[in-house]
């Protein structure tokens, strides 16, 4: 990465404004998926032993500018205090008399987690005097929140116009694995992709048609490649506005005949009220049924067209994952990445990581991205505005 992380900077004693994605859910109480807490630990441990003092900043869903109790950062601290095995202080509000006063009292080693940072409209406005309030209570700035990376808000790239701006850990570690599927990557290069929306993966497509060896097309996204062939998908999610793009996208890997661009050819489908499960071609499905994952010889051929792959990038999972028995495909995907010995696998987005997760693989997966639109970004060979507002090494 060429970006200046928390290894270029004197630490000691200064406030560090620390961004994180802590954009988790709870419920009950209880948290749901603490990846992104957890992936967080090694930063703020360093930050911690160099005597920092830290505040971090984070958001929680979308409360479109007002306060929402339950989008409070107040559970999120006590579930990273577990997490540190020591106290974090939290505060009522991000800026102010109230946050200015607890990030000035502040030991080396002492972390205050700020109030969701969403409940003032002026953060994804990129308000430039919210920004410099966020940036009164700190002297450097570090980005360890990959997953908003992509988006151009006032805690994101604004703060970063008012102090030393370096990268973290976690942020380091996304951005060298993901760069390195497209700048370096060991060859040969697989692709799959999944998901719900076609117009979500296009640029991916069409970028990596140029570079992959090998593409596997599943999920939602595959019914319009599907139609594209003259295939009726019944009553499945498609994208009809989008089947003249996925026509450009086949006759490009048409172009390389090195690249194989693998598509289902059998699906599990289900009737309107679900009591109906089966799997069929995808020349036979029904009027009425919708495919909800893909087929167990389709699943045979993306993991034959992978095998020999040396890095492997996974975006997007291959059905309704959430709901069994839709969740075969996900599932097998997942623990045939997990069994690959030799090979760098990537995966990126919540979903994808929460599929991985169940598979129970996580930790034999290269890496697993905290970030969905921020890998997809990065992965299509974008810049990431949040990751450009860092210093260069």
């Amino acid at each position: 990465m060429k970006k200046q992380t928390i290894r270029d900077i004197d630490l000691h004693g200064r406030r560090v404004f620390l961004r994180v994605d802590y954009n988790v859910q709870f419920v009950d109480g209880q948290i749901l998926d603490d990846h992104r807490l957890r992936e967080s630990i090694p930063t703020i441990c360093t930050l911690q032993e160099a005597g920092a003092r830290i505040v971090i900043c984070s958001h929680r869903g979308r409360p479109g500018g007002k306060v929402v109790e339950e989008l409070s950062n107040v559970p999120v601290a006590q579930h990273l205090s577990k997490l540190l095995g020591n106290e974090v202080a939290t505060v009522s509000d991000c800026i102010g008399p109230e946050a200015q006063a607890a990030a000035n009292a502040l030991e080396p080693g002492e972390v205050l987690v700020l109030e969701n940072v969403r409940f003032y409209s002026e953060e994804e406005n990129n308000d430039p005097e919210f920004a410099q309030a966020l940036a009164k209570l700190a002297d450097v700035y570090v980005s360890d929140a990959f997953g908003t990376a992509h988006r151009a808000h006032s805690s994101v790239v604004g703060v970063p116009e008012h102090l030393p701006a370096v990268a973290g850990l976690l942020m380091e570690r996304e951005v060298n694995y993901l760069s390195s599927v497209i700048d370096n990557p060991n060859r040969p290069l697989g692709l799959v992709l999944g998901g719900a929306k076609v117009a979500e993966k296009l640029s991916i497509l069409e970028f990596l048609c140029d570079s992959a060896d090998v593409i596997c097309v599943g999920g939602g996204i595959a019914n319009t490649f599907l139609i594209a062939q003259g295939i009726d998908v019944g009553a499945s999610l498609a994208e009809p506005d989008r089947i003249e793009d996925a026509f450009r996208v086949m006759r490009k890997a048409a172009k390389r005949p090195d690249l194989r661009l693998v598509l289902p050819r059998d699906v599990v489908i289900s009737d309107a009220s679900g009591d109906i499960v089966t799997t069929v071609s995808v020349n036979l499905i029904p009027p009425d049924f919708r495919i909800l994952d893909i087929g167990p010889d389709t699943n045979k051929d993306f993991q034959a067209a992978l095998k020999p792959m040396q890095t492997i990038a996974w975006n997007g999972p291959m059905g309704l994952f959430e709901r069994e028995p839709f969740d075969h495909g996900s599932l097998e995907m997942a623990k045939f990445l997990a069994n690959l010995p030799d090979a760098m696998t990537v995966v990126g987005g919540g979903e994808t990581a929460a599929a991985v997760a169940r598979a129970g693989v996580s930790d034999r997966i290269s890496h697993c991205s905290t970030g969905g639109g921020a890998s997809l970004q990065l992965l299509e060979g974008r810049s990431l505005p949040g990751l450009e507002a860092l210093l260069d090494a």
